[in-house]
């Protein structure tokens, strides 16, 4: 459902009315005592009823770091301990300490130049001081994914796009991961920042998952108009 800003949320509308969670307000929506909840901005409403929560789900918009993102992160240059990398274009430099990763020591860590990419999550993000990243779990020590990228190819996404990517199985209306993962096979990293990595057999079958994301996020193309884009992408490969 799209809702414009100063709309009010019908409480049919809200994730659950059975869970024991308490109701999560994400961005673009507003509480008004006692009970009112209303958007602050144009967008999709989406919901998570596992979380019991919701939000507005815009097309654009910068992009805000927040701790438990998982983001792509680009390393700008190095200081004694620290990587510091770029988010986006628009965010300072996040810290990414040279022992966060999955079993890092001072002779194991990874070397890591200028414009290399990592895979990590959001470990610190506040108004007061610098956003810091880590690219492994701290609570298990295990990478989980996430850690130095290989190869492959950058692209640029809306942040609403990175969101529904990142719910996977369609959740969020983008079928383009499972109708390419049917025919070709690829690696892929999505951050939250609108960065996703892609490693695919070649360069051509890289490119072609890069401009079906380019064409959802412009055109807004449905389920049934993003499996004809992935056939006829697939057929130039």
């Amino acid at each position: 459902m799209v809702v414009m800003p100063g709309d009010e949320i019908s409480t049919d509308l809200f994730p659950s009315t059975n869970s024991s969670r308490t109701l999560t307000l994400g961005p673009g929506l507003r509480h008004i005592p006692p009970a009112t909840i209303t958007s602050t901005r144009a967008g999709e409403l989406c919901t998570d009823g596992k979380k019991n929560a919701f939000w507005i789900e815009g097309s654009g918009g910068r992009y805000l770091p927040s701790v438990g993102d998982l983001v792509v992160a680009t390393v700008h240059h190095s200081s004694m301990d620290t990587y510091h990398c770029a988010l986006t274009p628009h965010t300072p430099f996040a810290l990414l300490g040279q022992l966060d990763f999955e079993g890092a020591t001072k002779k194991t860590r990874p070397v890591l130049n200028s414009g290399a990419l990592v895979y990590g999550r959001v470990r610190k993000a506040d108004k007061w001081s610098d956003v810091e990243i880590e690219c492994f779990n701290s609570a298990t020590g295990k990478s989980e994914g996430m850690g130095p990228l290989k190869g492959g190819m950058l692209f640029d996404v809306s942040s609403g796009l990175a969101r529904r990517l990142m719910m996977g199985g369609g959740k969020g209306g983008v079928v383009l991961l499972e109708e390419f993962g049917e025919k070709i096979r690829f690696e892929i990293a999505i951050g939250r920042n609108g960065k996703v990595w892609i490693n695919a057999t070649s360069i051509k079958e890289t490119l072609a998952i890069g401009k079906a994301f380019a064409q959802v996020d412009e055109k807004q193309l449905d389920v049934d108009e993003q499996k004809k884009l992935v056939k006829k992408l697939l057929k130039d490969v």
